[in-house]
């Protein structure tokens, strides 16, 4: 359930955001600064136990079985941190852009193509230079962008109200430039083994404020959110052998394709390739509006829960829709045309 308390932090942050507040963080000094020696030490342990700091290229051409001559492809763009890059993986069909692209592709019936200028180890502050080359592909601007971002916000202790602006002002940017866009917002952090109690809790704790934060900043500019951290965190709790990748810090193939089937629904519908009856709130999922701080924390605290703009009343912001979408089953890419760096604008 909800909480009152939980929505009124989201929404100070928020605000602390959009009105040029720079100081509002996410916890004490002191437990913050427990939380950042405790994520050096998981990174430490990280580098010792598997960590692969390549990320396979999943740029190209997805679905080219659906082309139709005269139709150009959906465009899809990555953008973030080493999630929306598909850090901890060895093969580019095994990525969340990969299999987003390929989802994608086999429900529109036509081919998309993907560009990733997510960043291993980017913040918040890093999406505007994501958001220029996005933009700046020869081939037009992305008819969708998904950004994945947030963790390194939390471990570099970026206030979190800079972080919500930045990440507000890139999804106004692509929302201006044409593009419907996606947020995955802040993973939990609580479920990265070598973090050990109580940080766990603080870690979660930190994660999920964050992550309504960037809800009511994101829904507020016209973009839609998934939460990432409630639906990753039981998961990767139960099964971080098959969840985690070898480091224990990034998801495994597994992991993303778990993130992507959630995805994916919210992107489709971004897209307006879902049928009109199911962008109707259903109330036997307990789907409705509600006021954006509300949703927004509500969300956090939910697996996969959507977060879209809605204004029964009229106020632009004021209100969101709250969804609970159900899952689809997102199968690896068996077709992958690596693009031109002509056709991709790089």
């Amino acid at each position: 359930m909800w909480s009152t308390s939980k929505a009124r932090v989201a929404r100070r942050i928020a605000a602390g955001a959009a009105y040029g507040g720079g100081g509002i963080g996410l916890a004490g000094a002191a437990a913050a600064g427990l939380l950042l020696a405790e994520m050096h030490l998981a990174r430490r342990t990280v580098t010792t136990n598997g960590y692969d700091p390549h990320v396979p290229s999943a740029d190209g051409l997805y679905g080219v079985g659906y082309a139709v001559p005269g139709r150009a492809p959906l465009r899809l763009v990555m953008l973030g941190d080493s999630t929306a890059a598909g850090q901890g993986v060895h093969r580019s069909g095994q990525t969340p852009g990969a299999l987003l692209a390929s989802g994608l592709a086999a429900v529109a019936e036509q081919p998309v193509r993907l560009r990733v200028v997510a960043v291993p180890g980017a913040t918040s502050e890093d999406l505007d230079r994501q958001v220029s080359e996005a933009v700046a592909a020869h081939d037009g601007p992305p008819d969708v962008c998904v950004i994945m971002v947030g963790a390194n916000d939390v471990t570099s202790r970026t206030p979190a109200t800079r972080s919500v602006r930045c990440l507000a002002a890139a999804v106004r940017r692509l929302r201006t430039a044409g593009a419907e866009v996606v947020v995955g917002t802040c993973p939990d952090l609580g479920t990265i083994e070598p973090i050990q109690q109580p940080l766990r809790w603080l870690a979660r704790r930190t994660s999920r404020q964050l992550a309504a934060a960037q809800t009511i900043g994101t829904v507020e500019q016209g973009g839609r959110t998934v939460s990432l951290g409630d639906l990753l965190g039981p998961e990767f709790a139960a099964h971080p052998r098959e969840l985690f990748g070898p480091d224990a810090y990034h998801p495994s193939a597994e992991g993303y394709q778990t993130a992507a089937m959630a995805v994916l629904p919210t992107v489709c519908a971004a897209l307006a390739l879902w049928p009109a009856e199911e962008e109707r709130p259903d109330a036997t999922r307990d789907e409705g509006f509600l006021p954006v701080a509300r949703a927004a924390a509500e969300a956090a605290e939910e697996a996969g829960t959507e977060v879209t703009a809605a204004s029964p009343g009229g106020v632009r912001g004021a209100w969101a829709m709250l969804k609970r979408r159900r899952r689809r089953r997102v199968n690896p890419p068996t077709v992958h045309e690596p693009a031109s760096r002509s056709s991709m604008g790089a």
